[in-house]
């Protein structure tokens, strides 16, 4: 999430644990807290697909946040000025101002490495979108409201209460969507397909699933206001014949580690260099996805590693695709085809309703 969001949620968790004993400050230094693990952004792992595959990595670790965790609960039971809270409150105060950071962070589609040092890919419960007014606003408003008044533990109790219910939501929503979902894929025989389903930018009403197939991928938006109205299924080629050049790269190999399958590949000439680039295809919105980088270099008819590099995306397609979005979320028609968003020598099949 957005570290507005997470410096919020820090907030939260302080002022409800400790707010009848520390004021203000423990929402203060909630959201200190709240928003330590993202520092790990201003380290500089050696190039673009290192910073973005182990970004959320060791300082999103539940097993390295609950070592501090403790380690600051037992300084602060042993030296802190006010000598009765216990240190199961202090913990309870560090524990849940910095777990819960990792744990936001997971319901979100970008991947976080809750689990590190093990070697486990990154968990994405997939179910809210890394900036969402509706999981904000809550904790904001209340500690506005604590900050003013003082006494903050009630206050951010139902600011708490009010956004892990939205949380909760979320999840209930997605349930319906792949409930909706389900009977696309057996009429089109993906059933065992690797596939993603997420909300779409600042919201939980309107859906996007991602199939993977062979050397294509399937669009679908399904919305929880539809109605009776089929979802339609958009046919895009990934360039799946560049994916064992990628792979046998090792950038190529830990981006896929780190993104799955969804992710697509082209050859364009960059500089006078014919370039591989792969797209990460679950983040953004078709049409608009922002995670591009630069793999390799053909020489001779072999491709030659390079320091990846993150390339620019035009924004012009983000804005359009906005606008038609928010026309979408309320109402299935006239549909919103991704097909008119997305470059025409991706497409494959277009429906007969766009």
């Amino acid at each position: 999430m957005d570290s507005l969001t997470q410096a919020a949620l820090g907030a939260g968790f302080g002022g409800m644990v400790l707010g009848r004993r520390l004021g203000r400050s423990s929402v203060l230094i909630g959201a200190v807290l709240g928003t330590l693990p993202d520092l790990d952004v201003i380290i500089d792992y050696g190039d673009a697909i290192a910073d973005y595959t182990y970004h959320r990595g060791f300082s999103h670790s539940l097993f390295v946040l609950g070592g501090l965790a403790t380690l600051l609960a037992a300084i602060s039971a042993r030296y802190a000025p006010i000598r009765d809270i216990s240190f199961r409150q202090w913990w309870l105060f560090f524990g849940l101002c910095l777990l819960t950071h990792p744990l936001l962070d997971a319901f979100t589609t970008y991947g976080t490495q809750i689990w590190w040092p093990l070697d486990t890919p990154p968990t994405s419960w997939a179910t809210i979108f890394i900036i969402d007014p509706m999981f904000s606003l809550p904790l904001l408003a209340t500690i506005i409201i604590a900050l003013l008044r003082g006494h903050p533990q009630r206050i951010m109790t139902w600011g708490v209460a009010l956004s892990c219910g939205y949380l909760a939501f979320t999840l209930i929503a997605k349930g319906v969507v792949e409930s909706r979902l389900a009977p696309i894929l057996t009429e089109h025989e993906l059933d065992q397909s690797p596939r993603l389903v997420q909300p779409t930018p600042f919201n939980t009403l309107l859906w996007r699933a991602t199939i993977i197939d062979d050397d294509q991928h399937h669009e679908v938006l399904i919305g929880l206001l539809d109605g009776d109205t089929s979802p339609l299924l958009e046919t895009y080629s990934r360039g799946a014949e560049l994916e064992d050049d990628a792979l046998s790269l090792d950038a190529g190999a830990r981006l896929v580690w780190f993104a799955g399958p969804f992710l697509r590949y082209e050859q364009r000439e960059i500089d006078g260099h014919e370039t591989l680039i792969a797209t990460d295809l679950r983040l953004g919105f078709p049409g608009y996805h922002p995670f591009s980088f630069a793999l390799a270099e053909n020489h001779d008819g072999n491709w030659q590693a390079i320091d990846t590099r993150q390339l620019d995306t035009p924004s012009r397609r983000d804005r359009q695709a906005l606008t038609r979005l928010w026309q979408r979320i309320l109402s299935p028609e006239p549909p919103l085809c991704t097909s008119d968003l997305v470059d025409s020598q991706w497409l494959v099949e277009r429906p007969e309703r766009c």
